[in-house]
Order: structure tokens, then C-alpha cells, then sequence
């Protein structure tokens, strides 16, 4: 099927992504209180995997390795790194900075690009460099102090860790493309052999098993983890890239506002301005990744 701009079904498939995946940050917020950052993560991967798997199999699937080489590279930076990273900078900053932080993802996989894939930047991707670096300055704040800063670093980073990940996916689809789903069940896998470690090794909070811990890892390692991917999967073989790329934007913006009318997050005017600076920096660098020349 090729992508189409307008499909009811597939639209009302995204919307229902950007609201599970939107409204998963104030889930891990709210989960900081019962677990751990690693625990998290590897039960949420763990717990996906088999959701994954199990769809994979009903569905007359093979569950089959993968180009080895890549996959392990994209779990290390994506599914670990990115995951791990982001549950670190919740333990300390606000959910609503933390997703901007990490919604910088577009920005780093544009710049990657370029020295790794010889996608050269365009003024638009200048552009949006530029507004996301002003909006990062307003929503970081160093003006707040050095604890508010080192403390939202670990944000910026899974923003990093993810758009490295986007390049080496990318490249790999452009050689081997994998099966998609196929693909996913092996990064939740690997996710959680990567964050094993950690979790045995690393101190952390200790675990708080309750009813809501429960719910919080039903809801990020079903909802927002297995039907979430399998979500994207179908909206993005049904939509046009355009659509896809605009309709991801609402994540963050979703995450800010939820964080304010459930986390009671309110947002100084320096922030606000920094959120809609990155925002527009994100609409801009969609727009360049459209206008792209292709090889």
C-alpha cells in the first residue's frame, strides 16, 4: 500500500499514538516514586518483548535474526540508551522539560547525517538548529543554577542517543531492510539484555511493588512500548512521510500540557517562549527532511 495524506483509519491510528506515547512521560514521572530508572526500563522491555513476540507468532511471523551488527548498535543507543538516559532525567527534572529534551532527537539525526550518510544540512536545517538552540537555552535555564542544568543533561543526551540510533537504522534499511516487527521484538529483547547490567549493579531506589507500579509497567511496556511501535509501523506504511513527521511533533506538545494540568508543571514565560521556539525548530527540520534532494 503506498502512503497515502488522507486515510480516516490511519489518522485516528496516529492520533492514538501521539496520545499513548504523549501521556507515557507523565506515567514515568509519576512512576519514579515506586522504581528505579533501570528497573523500569528493563521490565517495560522486558514485558514487551513478550507481547511482541506473542503478536509475532500469531500473527505467522518468523522470529529470525537480524543483521546482527546494526541491531545491536540501534538497542545500545535507542532502546537502552535513550530509555535509560530519559528515566535518569526524570528522577530529577520535570517531565514537560525532559520529552523537549529528548524530542531534540530530529536535530542531532540531521547533523549526523551529514559527516556519516552525506546528507548535506540545508538553510532550513540551519534554521532549525538555531531555534532549537535558543529554545533549549529558555527551557534549561542556566541562569536557574548548575543543578538545574546537570540535572537536564541526561535529557539532552537521549536526544543524542536516539538520533545516532536514527542514522545507523537508516543506513541498515537502506542495505538489509529487516522485518519490521520482527526487528522491534529483537531491540526489546536486546533492550533488556543491555540494561541487565544496571540493574544489577547500578544503586537505585528500591522497588515499591504496588498496584500503581503495576499499571505504570502495563501501560509503558503494552501500551506505550508494543502497541505503540506497532502503531507507528502500520501509520507509517499508510500515511505520507509528511504526515507522519508533522503529526510526531504533537508527542512533546502533548507531554508539556499534560505535565502542566497533572504534574502541576507550570512553565515560566522564558519556558513557554523555549518550547515554542523548539517547537517551530522541529516543524522547520521536518520540513527541510521533505525538501531534501534524493540520490
Amino acid at each position: 500500500m503506498s502512503p497515502q495524506r488522507s486515510d480516516p483509519v490511519a489518522l485516528m491510528l496516529m492520533a492514538f499514538a501521539v496520545v499513548v506515547w504523549g501521556f507515557s512521560w507523565v506515567v514515568m514521572k509519576y512512576m519514579t516514586q515506586w522504581i528505579g530508572p533501570f528497573d523500569l526500563v528493563f521490565w517495560r522491555s522486558v514485558i514487551a518483548f513478550f507481547v511482541l513476540l506473542a503478536i509475532q507468532l500469531s500473527t505467522s511471523q518468523r522470529f529470525e535474526v537480524p543483521p546482527m551488527g546494526p541491531t545491536l548498535a540501534v538497542a545500545l543507543l535507542q532502546t537502552t540508551g535513550f530509555q535509560c538516559l530519559g528515566q535518569l532525567a526524570l528522577m530529577a527534572g520535570g517531565a514537560g522539560q525532559v520529552v523537549l529534551l529528548a524530542y531534540t532527537m530530529p536535530f542531532w539525526a540531521a547533523a549526523i547525517a551529514w559527516p556519516v550518510l552525506g546528507e548535506r544540512l540545508s538553510r532550513l536545517h540551519i534554521a532549525s538548529f538555531v531555534l532549537a538552540a535558543i529554545g533549549l537555552v529558555l527551557v534549561i535555564g542556566p541562569w536557574k543554577g548548575v543543578g538545574n542544568v546537570v540535572a537536564l543533561i541526561p535529557g539532552l543526551l537521549a536526544g543524542l542517543c536516539w538520533g545516532c540510533g536514527v542514522v545507523v537504522s537508516k543506513k541498515l534499511f537502506q542495505e538489509r531492510p529487516p522485518a519490521m516487527l520482527n526487528f522491534i521484538t529483537w531491540q526489546m529483547l536486546l533492550g533488556s539484555a543491555f540494561c541487565l547490567p544496571l540493574v544489577l549493579f547500578v544503586p537505585q531506589r528500591p522497588t515499591v511493588w504496588s498496584v500503581e507500579l503495576f499499571m505504570g509497567l502495563a501501560y509503558m511496556s503494552v501500551l506505550a512500548s508494543a502497541l505503540g511501535w506497532w502503531l507507528w509501523l502500520t501509520v507509517v506504511r499508510r500515511l505520507s512521510v509528511a504526515v507522519v513527521g508533522m503529526s510526531s511533533l504533537g508527542v512533546p506538545v502533548l507531554a508539556v500540557g499534560l505535565a502542566w494540568a497533572l504534574l502541576g508543571e507550570h512553565p515560566d514565560a522564558a519556558t513557554l517562549i523555549g518550547v515554542a521556539s523548539i517547537v517551530t525548530g522541529l516543524v522547520v527540520v521536518n520540513v527541510a527532511g521533505l525538501r531534501r534532494p534524493r540520490s
